[in-house]
C-alpha cells in the first residue's frame, strides 16, 4: 500500500493556525484539554448519540462534527473540512477500532500525529502484531499457546466478546481440561462465540503487580520521556473483588467474572524499577523503527506486570495516546514535572510537540 507523504499531507497547512483533532470517545478529553492550554483550537469527531459530553465540556471543545457514525470521518467532506481546518488528527483506540486500519492507512489524507501504520499491531493475530515487536526488543512477555490443547500451565485467555464486540472476553483457566469446561460454559452464558476461538489470544498467566506505563518518544527533543502511570479497574471483576472471599467462592458458579476496563486510577512505581523501565522502553522504540519506520512518534503504552523477583513483562502495548490518561487530566502526570518544571498530562504533552515542531519546522517529523 502507497504511504502518504507528510509533505504532501501538510501541503497548504498553515502552521500558525492548527487545530488539534481526535475521535470524541476514549481519551478525547485528556486531548481536548492539552491542546486548550497550548492555545490550540480543538475538533471532536462525534458520533450520534455519544456526542453529549463533547457538547457540554464547551471550553475544551470548539468545533463538534456529529455523525452518524465515527467511521464516517473518512469521507471525502469530512477529510475536507478537517483539511480546512489545519486539523492534526491525534489517534486514539476508538479510531482504529471504529474507522479501521484499512481506512486509517490508505483513505484518510489529513495529518496523523504519530504513526498510523503501528495502530495495526495492536492486534496479537496477523502478521502484524505487538508480539513481533516485543520478542524482536529483547522484551519479556507472557509465553503464548497456539492452541487450547498445548496449554500446560495456568493462562489468561483473551478473545472477542460475544455481545460488545469492540471489548475483549477475558478468562482465566488453570490447564487444559479447565480452558475447555470455562470456555463452554462462557459460550453458553453468552459471552464468547465459539467460531471467535481462532482469533483467541492464549498467554501464559503471569502474576504481580501491573501498571500502565505511559511514555512519549519526542521527536523536538530526541528522546524518550516516561509521562505517567495509571492502573486499569475493570468491571465487573472491580466489584467481585471488594466482596468478603466467603462470598466469593459462593458466587464463582453463577457470575462469569469480566475484566472490561471501565477506568483508571494512578500510580507511582518503586525508583529502583524505573531503570529497567527507560530500558525497556528504548528496546521498544528501537525495535519498532526497524520493524515499522518511522517507529514510534509521540505517545506509547506498555502494560506490564512487575513479578515477584522484579522482572518486568509487558501483556500489551498501545502506539498512540493510552486509555487511562484521563486520570491525569487537569492533574498532569506524575514524572512528566520532572522534564518541564510542572505537572502536564499526556494530552498536553502531544499539544507541546506538535507547537514546538511547528516553531521548529519538524512537523513533517511527527505525522504520517
Amino acid at each position: 500500500m502507497s504511504r502518504y507523504s507528510p509533505r504532501e499531507l501538510l501541503a497548504g497547512y498553515d502552521s500558525k493556525s492548527l487545530s488539534i483533532a481526535t475521535i470524541a470517545s476514549h481519551s478525547a478529553l485528556d486531548v481536548f484539554d492539552g491542546a486548550k492550554d497550548e492555545g490550540f483550537k480543538t475538533i471532536a469527531v462525534c458520533q450520534k448519540g455519544r456526542e453529549k459530553p463533547y457538547l457540554r465540556f464547551r471550553r475544551v471543545v470548539d468545533v463538534p462534527i456529529v455523525l452518524e457514525r465515527f467511521a464516517d470521518v473518512a469521507k471525502p467532506e469530512n477529510v475536507e473540512f478537517l483539511r480546512r481546518s489545519n486539523a492534526i488528527f491525534v489517534p486514539n483506540r476508538s479510531f482504529s477500532v471504529y474507522v479501521g486500519y484499512d481506512a486509517i492507512e490508505g483513505s484518510f489524507p489529513v495529518p496523523v500525529f504519530g504513526n498510523r501504520f503501528l495502530l495495526r499491531y495492536e492486534e496479537r493475530v496477523g502478521e502484524k502484531n505487538y508480539y513481533r515487536i516485543l520478542d524482536e526488543a529483547g522484551v519479556r512477555r507472557p509465553k503464548t499457546f497456539s492452541s487450547p490443547d498445548e496449554v500446560d500451565r495456568p493462562v489468561m485467555v483473551k478473545m472477542p466478546h460475544a455481545r460488545k464486540r469492540v471489548e475483549r472476553g477475558f478468562f482465566i483457566a488453570i490447564d487444559r481440561d479447565d480452558f475447555w469446561k470455562k470456555f463452554r460454559k462462557l459460550v453458553a452464558d453468552g459471552v464468547v462465540r465459539e467460531d471467535d476461538l481462532p482469533k483467541a489470544s492464549i498467554e501464559e498467566l503471569v502474576i504481580g503487580a501491573h501498571f500502565n506505563v505511559n511514555f512519549f518518544a519526542s521527536v523536538a527533543k530526541k528522546e524518550v520521556e516516561l509521562i505517567s502511570i495509571d492502573r486499569r479497574i475493570q468491571t465487573n471483576l472491580d466489584g467481585f473483588l471488594r466482596l468478603p472471599a466467603g462470598v466469593q467462592m459462593e458466587l464463582s458458579n453463577y457470575i462469569d467474572v469480566e475484566m472490561i476496563e471501565i477506568g483508571h486510577e494512578m500510580a507511582t512505581i518503586r525508583e529502583s524499577m524505573l531503570e529497567k523501565l527507560f530500558e525497556v522502553a528504548d528496546r521498544f522504540v528501537e525495535a519498532c523503527k526497524k520493524i515499522e519506520p518511522p517507529g514510534v512518534i509521540g505517545p506509547f503504552t506498555l502494560q506490564l506486570f512487575v513479578t515477584s523477583n522484579m522482572d518486568v513483562v509487558v501483556f500489551d502495548v498501545a502506539f498512540r495516546i493510552g486509555g487511562g490518561t484521563n486520570v491525569h487530566m487537569g492533574v498532569g502526570g506524575q514524572y512528566s514535572k520532572l522534564y518541564f518544571g510542572k505537572p502536564i498530562s499526556m494530552g498536553r504533552r502531544i499539544a507541546v510537540e506538535v507547537r514546538e515542531c511547528a516553531e521548529l519546522g519538524c512537523l513533517e517529523d511527527v505525522v504520517t
